[in-house]
């Protein structure tokens, strides 16, 4: 991995020239083609620059770097559109971080456990470390979506001001500590139990190669983000045209913007590398959490109209389900076919009550 193959250093560029081409325009055959070529090439380039990044800084700084880019530009993105949305994106944080969580801890994690345990029948990860997560993942959600259905200081499914900046204090205090912990005082429980597949003789990029591959999946993360947002406006009309309620836009636009972390989860699964999976998946959701309400929280300032937080009944029972099924799937550190098939299934579940609610 000393030098980048040429096509990872083409296709970013080409990626935001179709951007700048298609953006803001209506979308006819020929573009909506090169925009959707445009953003299956910038996630391909993205996940391969990760990895680049991943084999220079090692793990678990690697799998952090995908997720924390990836989230900050999703948080821009929801901002930009919520300053501009009016009272029609009051809900878009709640619907696109609670979509998040859901495509992170059952769909990618899911999919990962699938094809991991097709190829490798059980695969191993440290316990400690994902279930870790998975606490503070339950603490964030529970304090930022689900306080606000219950709390009275304001009507409907909103916090106050103050309500609000505790929620933001507290988001970024818990990731805060998560990262701490994750990358300095135990770095070593989110490691891979297993590096079968991998050459770990493999020569490190150099100084110059590494920077070059996270300057270019920035312009991968810019390119897919910005492609998912213009392609929107077709998927609303689709939505549309299916009779599915146009909340569902945001559940495809996540799972656009969490393409690259899904591609590389499972092709680490298939190397039999399940923590980095997880770390992704698991480390997502944390950081779609706890950076997207402190974001909103500071956004508040100026954003008029209300804030919808609070999950209705449907979205806190599928909540639940997910926070039990995953404390039971690593609590034991092993992994099966069985495990995968059950958490797809919830993601299948989400899927069509997103569309059917």
């Amino acid at each position: 991995m000393t030098t980048l193959p040429r096509w990872s250093l083409a296709v970013p560029p080409v990626a935001l020239v179709v951007l700048a081409v298609s953006y803001g325009q209506s979308l006819g055959t020929v573009l909506l083609v090169l925009v959707c070529l445009g953003l299956a090439g910038a996630v391909t380039a993205a996940v391969h620059h990760a990895e680049v990044v991943a084999h220079r800084v090692g793990e678990p700084f690697g799998t952090l770097i995908l997720a924390i880019a990836v989230t900050v530009i999703e948080v821009a993105l929801i901002v930009t559109l919520m300053a501009s949305g009016g009272e029609k994106a009051a809900s878009l944080a709640r619907d696109t971080v609670f979509a998040a969580i859901m495509i992170t801890t059952n769909g990618i994690v899911g999919l990962s456990l699938l094809v991991g345990s097709l190829r490798h029948k059980v695969q191993d990860f440290r316990a400690h470390a994902s279930g870790g997560a998975l606490a503070v993942i339950t603490a964030l959600v529970t304090l930022s979506l689900v306080l606000p259905t219950f709390t009275t200081s304001t009507p409907g499914p909103t916090f106050s001001g103050s309500q609000l900046a505790f929620a933001g204090v507290a988001s970024l205090v818990l990731y805060g500590v998560f990262v701490f912990v994750q990358t300095v005082r135990h770095r070593d429980y989110f490691l891979p139990k297993s590096d079968n597949g991998v050459d770990d003789h493999a020569d490190a990029p150099s100084n110059r190669t590494t920077l070059i591959s996270l300057g270019l999946l920035l312009v991968c993360l810019v390119a897919v983000v910005g492609l998912a947002k213009t392609v929107s406006p077709t998927l609303e009309s689709a939505v549309e045209s299916i009779g599915a309620p146009l909340s569902f836009v945001g559940v495809l636009i996540a799972l656009l913007v969490l393409l690259p972390e899904t591609v590389a989860a499972v092709r680490a699964a298939l190397r039999d590398r399940l923590q980095v999976s997880l770390n992704l998946a698991l480390g997502s959701a944390l950081a779609s959490i706890g950076l997207t309400i402190p974001a909103i929280a500071i956004a508040s300032l100026w954003l008029t109209g209300p804030l919808t937080l609070g999950l209705g009944p449907k979205e806190l029972v599928m909540l639940v389900l997910t926070v039990v099924v995953s404390t039971l799937t690593l609590v034991s550190g092993r992994a099966t076919l069985l495990q995968g098939t059950v958490h797809l299934t919830l993601f299948g579940a989400f899927m069509f009550l997103a569309v059917n609610p």
